[in-house]
Protein backbone atom coordinates (compact mmCIF):
# COMPACT_ATOMS: atom_id res chain seq x y z
CA UNK A 1 0.00 0.00 0.00
CA UNK A 2 1.14 3.41 -0.92
CA UNK A 3 0.55 6.58 1.10
CA UNK A 4 1.22 10.22 0.36
CA UNK A 5 1.49 11.98 4.03
CA UNK A 6 1.25 16.06 3.56
CA UNK A 7 3.24 17.67 5.85
CA UNK A 8 3.16 21.23 7.72
CA UNK A 9 5.78 21.75 10.15
CA UNK A 10 6.78 24.99 12.25
CA UNK A 11 9.15 27.48 10.29
CA UNK A 12 12.07 27.23 8.93
CA UNK A 13 12.51 22.98 9.67
CA UNK A 14 11.28 21.58 6.70
CA UNK A 15 14.62 20.34 5.08
CA UNK A 16 15.22 18.87 8.84
CA UNK A 17 12.00 16.79 8.90
CA UNK A 18 12.20 15.86 5.58
CA UNK A 19 15.46 14.38 6.33
CA UNK A 20 14.49 12.66 9.86
CA UNK A 21 11.55 11.77 8.48
CA UNK A 22 13.91 9.32 5.51
CA UNK A 23 16.42 8.27 8.22
CA UNK A 24 14.09 6.82 10.59
CA UNK A 25 11.10 5.20 8.80
CA UNK A 26 12.58 2.24 6.58
CA UNK A 27 8.90 2.34 4.80
CA UNK A 28 9.45 5.68 3.51
CA UNK A 29 10.30 5.45 0.13
CA UNK A 30 10.51 9.54 -0.56
CA UNK A 31 10.31 12.83 1.46
CA UNK A 32 11.26 15.97 0.44
CA UNK A 33 10.94 19.69 1.78
CA UNK A 34 8.38 21.53 -0.81
CA UNK A 35 6.89 24.84 -1.38
CA UNK A 36 3.06 25.42 -1.21
CA UNK A 37 0.19 24.85 1.04
CA UNK A 38 2.27 21.89 2.95
CA UNK A 39 6.05 22.03 4.08
CA UNK A 40 7.06 18.23 3.25
CA UNK A 41 5.67 15.47 1.27
CA UNK A 42 6.37 11.83 1.94
CA UNK A 43 5.73 8.56 0.22
CA UNK A 44 5.07 5.23 2.36
CA UNK A 45 5.42 1.94 0.79
CA UNK A 46 4.06 -0.44 3.75
CA UNK A 47 2.03 -3.93 3.33
CA UNK A 48 -1.60 -2.78 4.78
CA UNK A 49 -3.84 0.52 6.06
CA UNK A 50 -2.48 -0.97 9.78
CA UNK A 51 0.93 -0.47 8.92
CA UNK A 52 0.49 3.41 7.91
CA UNK A 53 -1.08 4.29 10.48
CA UNK A 54 1.25 2.79 13.16
CA UNK A 55 3.81 4.73 10.97
CA UNK A 56 2.01 7.61 11.17
CA UNK A 57 0.88 7.89 14.55
CA UNK A 58 3.85 6.03 16.40
CA UNK A 59 6.47 7.94 14.09
CA UNK A 60 6.17 10.82 11.93
CA UNK A 61 3.21 12.49 14.04
CA UNK A 62 5.65 12.40 17.50
CA UNK A 63 7.99 14.66 15.09
CA UNK A 64 8.04 18.22 17.58
CA UNK A 65 8.61 20.02 14.83
CA UNK A 66 5.43 18.45 12.83
CA UNK A 67 2.02 20.49 13.49
CA UNK A 68 0.11 18.62 10.77
CA UNK A 69 -0.63 15.91 8.79
CA UNK A 70 -2.70 15.10 5.86
CA UNK A 71 -2.96 11.37 4.57
CA UNK A 72 -3.62 10.23 1.11
CA UNK A 73 -3.62 6.42 0.24
CA UNK A 74 -3.22 5.29 -3.36
CA UNK A 75 -6.59 3.22 -3.97
CA UNK A 76 -5.21 1.96 -7.85
CA UNK A 77 -4.31 -1.60 -8.04
CA UNK A 78 -1.44 -2.78 -10.47
CA UNK A 79 -2.41 -5.84 -11.83
CA UNK A 80 1.16 -7.06 -12.03
CA UNK A 81 1.19 -7.66 -8.18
Amino acid sequence: MRAYIFIETKPGTSIEVAKRIKNKVKEVAQADAIYGRFDVIAIIEAPDLESVKEILYNIIEKDPDIIHTETSLVLSHNPRE
